[in-house]
This record gives structure tokens, sequence and C-alpha cells, in this order.
């Protein structure tokens, strides 16, 4: 076959092995929910413009809100191992980050610890390392789960492969504007997608159900997952 060929970069090949990796020893299961994000893009609006610090992104709401169900769900939060489930004590949310030639998912280190305006500069920070390579050896291999979202581009759903050691990843897609009933009365939402991949040694069903049931109350619940200054007793 004519062509030109593309030879792998150690990136590439590194991406490559792990993936293959993760198909064919970890058997994937995908559960989906559909989340309002109208109050959430609303929060983010009213954040930003009223503070001077870094930008807080719609990426910074997935991140809190997969803290919160991982602390509902905290099998979740953990790595397979030949001996069984090693379940982390800290939560450490790797971020799939785009780079030329390929992508890194560094982890977003305690992130249960972190408030709204030092998680959004840390991922601010982050990605900048990741590009400029120069990330913590800690942020490459620490991370206990993963959150890829593809919501800037026109993407509407996806699935994504779980990257191992670890038992799962999130999926999140563009919202989309639908009709929904509310009182039996139409009304035109803002519905994002997300879509949960789980390694079935690990993790069930029924569990991944109630992982993204945890997920999408968070969401829909913008000012106890986005604290502001206007909400001095709400908890980070």
């Amino acid at each position: 076959m004519n062509g030109t060929l593309v030879e792998q970069t150690r990136m590439r090949a590194g991406i490559a092995r792990r993936m293959l990796e993760s198909k064919q020893q970890a058997p994937h299961f995908y559960v989906q929910t559909e989340v309002a994000v109208d109050g959430i893009r609303e929060r983010l609006a009213h954040l930003n413009a009223e503070s001077r610090a870094a930008r807080t992104t719609m990426t910074v709401a997935l991140l809190r809100a997969c803290v919160a169900a991982l602390r509902a769900q905290p099998r979740f939060n953990s790595v397979w191992t030949k001996d069984g489930l090693l379940q982390a004590d800290d939560i450490n949310v790797g971020v799939a980050i785009a780079l030329e030639d390929g992508l890194v998912a560094p982890a977003l280190l305690d992130a249960d610890r972190l408030d709204v305006p030092t998680m959004a500069a840390a991922l601010h920070d982050l990605a900048e390392r990741a590009r400029s390579q120069r990330l913590r050896p800690a942020e490459i291999s620490g991370a206990t789960f993963t959150l890829t979202n593809l919501g800037m581009f026109d993407v509407s759903a996806f699935t994504a492969i779980v990257a191992p050691p670890q038992v799962a990843i999130l999926a999140t897609a563009r919202p989309v504007e639908r009709w929904v009933f509310d009182d039996d009365r139409p009304e035109r939402r803002s519905v994002m997608t997300a879509t949960l991949s789980a390694d079935h040694r690990a993790v069930d069903g029924v569990e991944a159900a109630r992982f993204l049931e945890a997920f999408k109350k968070a969401i829909e619940d913008p000012r106890m997952l986005l604290p502001g200054t206007d909400d001095p007793e709400a908890r980070p």
C-alpha cells in the first residue's frame, strides 16, 4: 500500500501499549446518564464575574462532582492488583490533557482537599506543566480515577478506555439543548451526557449507577458544588 509512514513516538507507543492491555485484560462495561447543566453554567458565570483569580471552568465543576461521587462510592477510587482491589485513601483525580502527539492524564493530587479557587489554579498549573513536560512523578502515576472531558468540542457522547490499574473513567461531552417536561410543562434545557466506563472485575452495574447518581446530584446542586464568597457556610 502506498502512503506515508508516521513513526510512533514514545508517547504514542506507551498509549498504545496501555490501552491494548486495558482492553485485553479488563472486562469493560458502560453506564450512561444525562445531567442538566443550566444551573452549573449560571453558577460558573457568577463566580468568574466576581473573582479575579484563575477562571473556574466547567472542568473544575466536573472534577468536584467526581470527588463527591468518589466519596459516596469509594470502590471507584481504587486500583486493581493481582491480589484484589486496593482502595486508595487519597482522592487523586486524573485529568485527560491533549498534547501534540498524544494525551496524558496527570493526577490532581488530593483533589478532595481543594476549595474552588485552589482547584481552578491547580488545574491550570497542571495543564501548563503537562504541555511543557514538567509533571512530577506522583502526578504521572498517582491517579486513582480519571475524568476525560470533550465538552469543548462538537461531541454529544463518547466512551473512554479505563487507564490501568485504575478501575473506572468518566467521559463527559458537550451539553445539548433539549425539551424536557417539568411539572407537565415543556422547558428547554442544556443536558450533558456522562458515560462511566468501569472494570467489571472490581465493580458492578448497580455500583456504577449509584456513582452516576451521586455525580448527577452534585452537578445539579451548583451552590453546594461551587461555593463562593456569598456562601460562607457551604463546604468545599
